[in-house]
């Protein structure tokens, strides 16, 4: 019931976007008319009332926008999980003052929780988990997190730092501790979210069974360069002038100001696209659309969904500049298992293989996918699932 709620409220939505843009073209065209019959004295009553009803039905138009975008925030919901113990909810928790959302899906809500933490900063992955790893909701509580300037919990301010997320992500853990009686929870982080899993398991390692990270994102500056780099080393050795001219005109990180997403955008999305093309890697990663109009994403969410990527990303990136795990985070006191794809060339793999070999922990675990790039979780996802099911011979 939910999805077709989901999708009625969307089609609603466009045709009344479609009605809106329409009525605005007829009130600028009849407006623009009635100016230049005033300049020759040829208005009339008539062509005034017409205006007005065109205005208010405009009117009407937006006010079935706002109350359509207003109702599937209230109806977003994830599809129900069959089982007398399953648990399949999307709610708002209230995190160091601040309203947040988390996913929460399991067959059996005794199970052990693990925290997902998504990419960014400002990614949403609620949807995308749900979608690409539904076997692991047999064996865990799996929860899922938009962290502060993504998707639903899109409220970005001015003074949002990397320490908030650290923070946010501890009391999140808190929460998922005394919620379902547990001393500890298993946190997987993929990218950006590898980070902050190091960083939460640094804070509180007392509250973490494992931390799996995929993509291990472990100096940020030296990786931007290392992409710049190689990004306009492809670009160079295939003759694609347009691209190796605008990544000149850029320059080297690291970028600072409004536009920073859009620079660093420019070699990501290429080394992306260079990725999607390799044959060795299973599939090419995310799908962005069907992730955005998922259930769990209202109207209003859909459109943060993109602006988190944009907005929260050009804030807080930067601020990760400074960020060298193997400076900060050199001890752990958790296990910890590191799935890097082969042909990752998005987060380097050399600095992963660096920061590894200087890492002390409990235990540590290194996993080649060999059929993976930047996304191992999806590039390779069942073999991704059985290694998450395997971290429980992690549990200390």
């Amino acid at each position: 019931m939910g999805n077709i709620i989901h999708w009625i409220l969307l089609i609603l939505f466009f045709i009344f976007l479609g009605l809106l843009i329409m009525s605005l073209g007829l009130v600028l065209l009849k407006s623009i008319g009635i100016i230049f019959r005033a300049i020759f004295k040829k208005t009339n009553v008539s062509q005034l009332k017409n205006l007005k009803t065109t205005c208010i039905w405009t009117l009407y138009i937006v006010v079935g926008v706002v109350a359509v975008s207003l109702l599937s925030q209230l109806t977003a919901t994830t599809p129900p999980i069959d089982g007398d113990n399953s648990i399949a909810e999307l709610i708002k928790v209230e995190l160091n003052g601040e309203s947040q959302w988390i996913n929460i899906r399991g067959i059996d809500q005794n199970a052990e929780v693990l925290l997902f933490l998504a990419g960014g900063p400002g990614g949403s992955q609620l949807a995308s988990v749900r979608h690409e790893l539904p076997e692991l909701e047999s064996e865990f509580v799996v929860v899922g997190w938009d962290q502060p300037g993504s998707a639903k919990t899109f409220n970005l301010g001015s003074d949002l730092e990397v320490a908030d997320y650290i923070k946010d992500g501890l009391a999140l853990t808190e929460y998922l501790c005394e919620r379902f009686n547990k001393e500890k929870i298993y946190v997987v982080g993929e990218s950006w979210g590898s980070a902050l899993g190091v960083m939460m398991a640094s804070e509180r390692p007392e509250r973490f069974h494992a931390l799996v990270s995929a993509a291990q994102m472990v100096d940020f500056l030296e990786t931007e360069l290392i992409d710049y780099s190689k990004a306009l080393e492809l670009s160079t050795s295939k003759g694609d002038t347009e691209k190796m001219i605008k990544l000149l005109e850029n320059g080297a990180p690291p970028y600072y100001g409004d536009d920073v997403t859009w620079k660093i955008a420019e070699y990501i999305s290429y080394l992306g696209h260079e990725m999607d093309n390799n044959p060795k890697i299973l599939n090419p990663g995310y799908d962005t659309l069907r992730d955005i109009f998922s259930v769990e994403y209202g109207i209003i969410d859909k459109i943060n969904y993109v602006r988190g990527i944009i907005q929260t990303f050009n804030r807080v990136y930067p601020q990760l500049y400074k960020v060298d795990l193997r400076v900060s985070y050199k001890t752990l006191d958790v296990p910890v298992k590191f799935i890097i794809g082969r042909h990752d060339i998005n987060a380097p793999s050399e600095l992963s293989e660096d920061y590894f070999k200087k890492l002390n922990a409990p235990s540590k675990e290194w996993i080649w996918f060999e059929n993976s790039g930047h996304s191992p979780w999806i590039n390779e996802s069942d073999k991704f699932i059985n290694e998450i099911k395997n971290m429980k011979n992690l549990h200390f």
